[in-house]
């Protein structure tokens, strides 16, 4: 059975994931709640109980409601281990599995460096639950690692089954598919993807989840490797790029200053 998860928007362009209970849809956990005030609207609305919060790391857009829900909801809230941040009683490291309590919905935890020095990614039902690091399209600003930190997180994600559905925390699609372009003009999946990505846009409907398979397909920031990719990026650089951590830095660079 699909996992269900429902969109919340909240600021700008953030979302906030609520995952269903596979054993009963109306209990919920949600997902890197940075504003409380939408998430408890739509428990309300929709008659649901919350059981649990899951935090990929510390950026106020992804904590800052955690409080507020709690002191409505006594709940568990398991996040990095290597981030300070209040309010988490389980604190979560590479390779571990947790169960959420009373439900039928455990994840992985794959630690992804790079955008904060701790950030983690939740694995499980077909599903990654991936904060700032994977976007589609696109990845997350390095705030805290380096290019060789978020290179291996990059490696860590594309290993996922190609299905594996891909919930990014912001609506950044349309952006980064521009400057994918401009890295990379002649991939005709990207082309397809964007147009496909632009009709939802149009009709006011979310380009997440992606999927692993599609980012392989069109995100340059998983396409270091290509020789497209790595052509653009000597190009932009005006000199030779050695490793695929070289090109990453080159387009990660090129993406932070591209209009």
């Amino acid at each position: 059975m699909a996992l269900k998860v429902t969109t919340i928007e909240a600021f700008s362009d953030n979302y906030i994931w609520l995952i269903h209970d596979t054993e009963n849809p109306t209990r919920v956990v949600v997902v890197d709640p940075g504003d409380a005030t939408p998430v408890l609207k739509t428990l309300a609305e929709q008659g649901l109980e919350l059981i649990a919060v899951l935090i990929t790391h510390h950026h106020p857009d992804h904590v800052g409601g955690v409080e507020t829900l709690l002191a409505k909801y006594e709940v568990p809230v398991f996040g990095p281990a290597n981030e300070q941040i209040p309010c988490i009683n389980y604190t979560m490291v590479h390779g571990q599995r947790i169960q959420i309590p009373d439900s039928g919905l455990n994840f992985e935890i794959i630690e992804v460096p790079g955008h904060t020095l701790g950030h983690i990614a939740y694995y499980g039902h077909d599903a990654v639950f991936c904060g700032d690091t994977l976007f589609s399209g696109g990845c997350g600003r390095l705030f805290e690692g380096t290019p060789a930190q978020m290179t291996a997180s990059m490696d860590e994600l594309a290993e996922l089954p190609p299905e594996t559905a891909v919930y990014c925390a912001h609506e950044y699609t349309l952006s980064n598919l521009r400057f994918a372009l401009a890295a990379d003009p002649d991939n005709q999946a990207l082309r397809d993807y964007q147009r496909a990505c632009q009709l939802l846009r149009d009709a006011g409907q979310p380009t997440i989840p992606s999927t692993i398979g599609t980012e392989l397909a069109i995100n340059p920031f998983l396409r270091c490797h290509e020789t497209d990719i790595k052509r653009a990026a000597e190009s932009r650089m005006e000199h030779p790029l050695e490793t695929r951590e070289e090109v990453f830095a080159a387009i990660r660079q090129w993406k932070d200053s591209f209009a």
